[in-house]
């Protein structure tokens, strides 16, 4: 019998302090690997995790590269350039009368009571925003056209100013885009040196301030993202890969290379958009519905939701302040992570964040140079980490300095002794990462006790229970792959294309031709995509949706639907959905006083499915069913009910078979993940090495610890 040949799947995500790898084969077999970022160059890191990789599995990087099927990866690329504002040197191409709505955004300043509070800092200067006399009319028709040497002049000046970057949005150009087109192509012509993106190729919908913004920061980080992916692919070119490069999108799906090129924007969430992805997998498999996904990383926390088994998506995002208007998962990040900086605020208070000591220097006790206490430093006092066990023994972390330059630079100040300041600190970040849960929760319309919570991210089984707490989720799980959650879940990605045309009618209006061929137009312009692609016809799953409001609301509410409504033009039914939604929303609906409702927005989403590996679990040398095996000793740790030190009974999580129950106070520590229980939590492995951790207090009547199923809630 011929023997099978091994081929892998490889998930990467570039994080803030460390890369995180997941490897699946088609034998089953999975290994986890981590190694510092590289934010000088974010591809030198994924080519070494890729050679260390190949060093555990005693194979030549070169037979290694070999096996390797698909890679698919996240990148923060974008998201930092954006944060950093290093970008590329953008011009603005627009309709004459209209060169600073870049500039004046809605006209809201986000805290109007803050008379100091200045304007966020526009992408593209007044001195590169060229205005166009050409004009198309709110009805489509063109009313001036294009003046070719007027663009000529344009041309010139963007020349000796050196620009890198062209964003094109003229005014109604999502009803003709014909005058974006002939620009966008005389620009290509004369321009070819630079990157030159149109409105109608990014966001062809109504709302000009949002198509600009969005039209920009493409632009903007387009140079950018195209310099990154160039290096990567020839570096993976170097060791010879030829399989396929696959790119994570902010909207949950993957893209090639190429499209990430040509519409960056998609990429400005690319890392955490995994999570919810990958918590979907987690809660189906455990039989709930809802899950909120928290992933605490070395520098943010990200947090998100999934309802009914979807993960909830978002099109008024913003990035730093500004606006992108293209389909995200709906994640909130804050700045709390292992690296968030504890310091003291000219009020007396203790702080924790949002600045972070990322990989380097990192946190004091790595040694690498920090001088400031950082949340791992606290979390190592506290007795949490082990100094000689920290990522399996890989990193000797110091804790002596660490005590050391806590006291003298919190603990003194607040009068307090080291480990006292290491407890507040924890007790800060807990809190803040308790807010970043109820932002994606509570202020979106959700009742987080009615959910699990995923918890992933290094730290995050650490802090995760008394975030649980304080929210009074009696419920949360540790996945087998938790450090490096988001890596898993990009092997999970079905490559996603969102199309959107504006369609702004009376709802009882509404003209069933157009309608029906403004989806069909939509449907072919993915089929095509998609088989450029390499995704068979049979493989593309369609995702209708429509945003309505009442007539004479500014906001709209997205209503996913079935394709079979569209096509059978089933209005009725979709209205009743709307008013449901509306007061699940807003605790009001507008049904019984007759009120109209219009429509904005029809969209469409393609889904190309692709292969899925067939588990997520991390593969174990040996597994056994005594708690008393895994046992490896007694380590005083901080116990926040009793706020005092307590020696706790420390276990090897990686040897731990299914079915084991821990008791709390305890800790459970892995190579790459340590999960710690209070004295009111209780444990219990289940297959494939993953936790399920609850609250003995706060388990309300409904729940079955053993089946993992709860009954269903009227308030979801």
């Amino acid at each position: 019998m011929q023997e099978s040949v091994i081929k892998y799947k490889l998930g990467i995500d570039v994080g803030g302090t460390f890369t995180d790898f997941f490897l699946v084969g088609n034998d089953a077999s999975s290994l986890v690997h981590k190694t510092l970022s590289t934010p000088e160059d974010s591809s030198i890191g994924f080519i070494t995790g890729i050679n260390e990789i190949a060093e555990k599995l005693n194979m030549p990087p070169e037979t290694f590269i070999e096996k390797i099927d698909t890679i698919v990866h996240g990148t923060t690329v974008a998201t930092n350039a954006m944060l950093t504002m290093k970008g590329a040197k953008t011009a603005l191409l627009t309709t004459k009368g209209f060169r600073d709505a870049l500039e004046m955004r809605r006209g809201v300043r986000e805290e109007r009571y803050n008379n100091h509070y200045l304007n966020v800092k526009p992408l593209v200067p007044r001195y590169l925003r060229f205005c166009v006399d050409e004009r198309i009319d709110a009805q489509g028709n063109s009313l001036q056209s294009i003046d070719f040497a007027e663009l000529d002049e344009i041309i010139h000046k963007i020349q000796s100013e050196n620009v890198e970057a062209v964003a094109i949005c003229l005014m109604n150009s999502y009803l003709n885009n014909e005058h974006e087109k002939q620009i966008a192509h005389y620009f290509r012509e004369a321009l070819p040196n630079l990157f030159i993106c149109a409105s109608f190729e990014v966001l062809p919908s109504i709302r000009f301030y949002e198509r600009v913004s969005t039209t920009c920061i493409n632009a903007y980080i387009g140079v950018v993202i195209d310099r990154y992916l160039q290096s990567l692919v020839s570096k993976l070119n170097n060791i010879n890969f030829n399989g396929k490069l696959m790119i994570m999108q902010s909207n949950g799906g993957i893209v090639t290379p190429e499209v990430a090129r040509k519409i960056a924007a998609v990429t400005v969430l690319s890392g955490p958009a995994a999570a919810p992805i990958a918590g979907a997998y987690y809660a189906q498999m455990l039989g709930f519905e809802h899950c909120i996904t928290m992933d605490m990383g070395g520098t943010s926390f990200d947090a998100s939701l999934v309802v009914n088994g979807k993960c909830i998506t978002s099109t008024e995002g913003e990035i730093d302040r500004h606006r992108i208007a293209l389909p995200t998962l709906d994640i909130i990040t804050i700045g709390a992570g292992g690296g968030s900086i504890g310091w003291i605020d000219k009020g007396g208070l203790l702080k924790m964040g949002p600045q972070s000591a990322g990989s380097l220097p990192g946190p004091i006790s790595y040694m690498r140079g920090g001088t400031q206490p950082a949340c791992t430093d606290a979390d190592l006092i506290l007795g949490y980490l082990d100094a000689n066990f920290f990522a399996g023994g890989k990193y000797l972390l110091n804790k002596e300095k660490t005590l050391d330059i806590t006291e003298n630079r919190l603990g003194k100040t607040l009068n307090l002794t080291a480990q006292q300041a290491a407890a507040g600190m924890y007790r800060v970040i807990n809190m803040n990462m308790a807010q970043g849960v109820r932002q994606v929760s509570v202020e979106r319309g959700y009742d987080p006790r009615e959910f699990l919570l995923i918890c992933a991210g290094g730290a995050g089984a650490i802090h995760a229970g008394e975030i649980c707490r304080e929210l009074e989720i009696p419920m949360f799980m540790v996945p087998a792959v938790a450090s490096i959650f988001c890596a898993a879940g990009m092997l999970l990605g079905d490559l996603k294309h969102d199309y959107v045309r504006s369609y702004l009618s009376n709802y009882s209006n509404i003209n069933r031709k157009q309608f029906l061929k403004l989806f069909d137009d939509m449907k072919k312009e993915a089929e095509k995509t998609l088989s450029d692609e390499g995704i068979e016809k049979s493989k593309i799953e369609y995702y209708p949706s429509l945003d309505l409001r009442y007539i004479g609301q500014f906001h709209e509410v997205p209503m996913e639907v079935e394709m079979e409504q569209i096509l059978g033009f089933k209005l009725d039914d979709i209205k009743e959905a709307f008013h449901k939604e509306h007061n699940r929303k807003y605790g009001y609906e507008l049904k019984a006083e007759g009120t109209q409702l219009e429509m904005i927005n029809v969209r469409l989403r393609a889904v190309g499915v692709t292969e899925k590996p067939d588990s997520l679990s991390s593969s174990k040398s040996t597994n056994t069913n005594l708690l008393q095996s895994a046992f490896k000793g007694m380590r005083e740790a901080y116990v926040p009910e009793v706020d005092e030190m307590q020696l706790l009974p420390v276990y090897d999580g990686d040897i731990l078979g299914e079915g084991i129950l821990i008791k709390g106070p305890a800790i459970i520590e892995q190579i790459n993940t340590t999960i710690f229980l209070s004295s009111t939590y209780h444990c219990e492995t289940i297959t494939g090495g993953s936790f399920i951790v609850y609250n003995k207090m706060l388990m309300p009547e409904g729940y079955n610890k053993k089946s993992l199923t709860r009954k269903t809630s009227n308030n979801v």
